[in-house]
């Protein structure tokens, strides 16, 4: 048990709290998971954009080192803390797939679970791409960095390991195969119902946007209260961290019901009466990693990392993602979100370059580029160049079209150098000894000097096509549709799947104003050298 400080200065704490969230906190003392009284735990009607819904409110100033919650390991639902525990392991199930099935199996058994007041509180399904229909993923994701078209000959974009619709005939393939079987071969009965394959899909959606790594021997699992803040991309306010020290033990459950007492005026009150400050003598005096998954404690802890005003949300972070990765994991997208990227590949680039030079022409300057040691980000299925949030291309891209559009003679001289001498025989290439352009191993070539006007006119083509992969006519109508949206409510997949088409086309708005800082690109963003198509 903590040592209580001082909660002077602290307002009430909120006297609104719903059936299943005041059902929740008493479990939650059941299960000796003990919370500071500086967190108002919300549980709001969410819109169908998702917004309000349960999120942590502080009461008074929470300052960094904070230890505001602490929680036991054997009240995260694991693969281990299962009541499935045996069916799993003799079935040779493990990761997600074991997890979901865990979450399936304690949905079965209704208020017999010993986490049904915890899965009284989850939503039924996160509202991830996974669980969307074909339909709805053809129409919404159609042009993101989530979705190919196969009508455009683009193999794959963005940087997700899996298309949206591939996962979903894995997911399918995963219970067809190995979460049937169980329904046959378990030694206790199981009720079909609860094992669908819209449950199993269910269950997955909550493991890939709420689990966390617990530790080496329980893996991931469901985490009770700490699954309650919201996400911020890059301003985690508390983090879910290893203990310092073993100080807890699972000795204060006493396994009595959690729902004995209802009408007891404290089932809303948490254990912690007052938060650990970090001046208090037995604060931490660091902070462990959340990736250090090998600690023998019986608790997690939570600790604020940096200071909080009452009366605002505290947030934690799922790591540091652009929206098409949000959108993709958690179901939601972020404006202004610092990490979004857009990805251009490598087959849109040839696209552009076969549009004004024959094909033969198009591999030998790729093959002379690739010689030179240059390549793209390389994807499962394909190759791709990152246009950042500020709209700047990665200087790999520009080295290539500053290829594709170098003058015959100074690449035929290059060409040859690189067959005789090598990299190994020197340690730069001229590219173009006219404009003063040299390539030193490892190092990135000033992009001022390679944004050509025949590089921006190539630029500004490029962003072309990879912007007319959006069904929508304009990035105006886009967001005045999304304003739209936000002001009726509409609903959640199509208001962030149109977050997500809005922040990657404000990408290519800001590559497109980048060029244009350079100096003026050819008319219609071609190049002269259209009439000019080499053999």
């Amino acid at each position: 048990m903590l040592n209580p400080g001082s909660a002077t200065g602290c307002c009430c704490r909120s006297r609104s709290s719903s059936r299943r969230m005041r059902a929740f906190k008493r479990w939650m003392k059941w299960k000796g998971i003990e919370w500071s009284d500086a967190l108002d735990l919300i549980d709001n009607q969410s819109n169908h954009q998702g917004e309000g819904g349960m999120f942590v409110r502080a009461l008074c100033d929470l300052h960094e080192g904070d230890l505001v919650a602490t929680i036991p390991k054997q009240s995260c639902l694991t693969i281990k803390t299962s009541g499935a525990c045996d069916l799993i392991e003799s079935a040779g199930l493990e990761g997600s797939l074991a997890l979901s099935f865990a979450i399936m199996y304690e949905k079965s058994l209704g208020q017999q679970s010993p986490w049904f007041d915890y899965l009284q509180l989850l939503p039924q399904s996160e509202s991830i791409p996974l669980v969307w229909s074909f339909e709805q993923i053809d129409s919404l994701l159609a042009g993101t960095e989530l979705h190919k078209d196969g009508n455009l000959g683009i193999v794959w974009l963005g940087a997700r390991s899996q298309m949206v619709k591939e996962d979903k005939a894995h997911v399918y393939e995963d219970w067809k195969a190995c979460i049937l079987p169980i329904l046959d071969s378990a030694p206790v009965e199981l009720n079909p119902i609860f094992f669908g394959v819209e449950q199993y899909f269910a269950a997955k959606s909550l493991v890939a946007s709420r689990s966390f790594a617990i530790d080496d021997y329980h893996g991931f699992g469901m985490v009770p209260l700490a699954d309650l803040f919201n996400h911020k991309t890059g301003a985690e306010d508390v983090h879910f961290t290893a203990v310092s020290c073993p100080s807890e033990s699972d000795s204060d459950n006493d396994g009595s019901d959690p729902n004995e007492n209802d009408d007891a005026n404290d089932d809303s009150e948490p254990l912690i009466q007052n938060f650990q400050s970090r001046n208090s003598p037995s604060s931490p005096s660091k902070l462990d990693s959340s990736s250090d998954t090998g600690d023998n404690s019986t608790v997690r802890e939570m600790i604020m990392v940096r200071d909080v005003k009452a009366g605002a949300e505290v947030y934690n972070t799922y790591g540091l993602m652009g929206n098409a990765g949000l959108l993709h994991r958690y179901g939601f997208t972020e404006w202004d979100n610092p990490y979004d990227i857009v990805n251009i590949d490598l087959e849109l680039v040839l696209q552009w370059s076969s549009s004004l030079f024959s094909s033969r022409y198009s591999r030998a300057r790729l093959s002379l580029w690739r010689r030179l040691d240059y390549s793209g980000t390389i994807g499962e299925n394909s190759e791709y160049f990152e246009i950042s949030f500020n709209g700047e291309p990665e200087v790999e891209l520009l080295i290539l079209l500053y290829i594709m559009l170098l003058p015959e003679e100074t690449y035929s001289e290059l060409d040859l150098r690189v067959s005789t001498e090598g990299w190994a025989l020197e340690k730069h290439i001229v590219l173009s000894k006219k404009e003063n352009i040299a390539l030193e191993r490892g190092s990135e070539a000033c992009k001022s000097l390679l944004l050509t006007k025949g590089v921006r006119g190539a630029l500004l083509r490029i962003a072309d096509i990879r912007e007319s992969f959006y069904r929508e006519a304009s990035i105006d109508n886009e967001i005045e549709a999304l304003k739209m949206e936000r002001e009726r409510g509409g609903e959640r997949e199509s208001y962030h799947s149109r977050g997500l088409r809005v922040s990657e086309r404000r990408i290519l708005e800001k590559l497109r104003n980048y060029v244009s800082s350079f100096g003026d690109a050819p008319n219609g963003s071609h190049s002269a050298r259209k009439k000019l198509k080499r053999k």
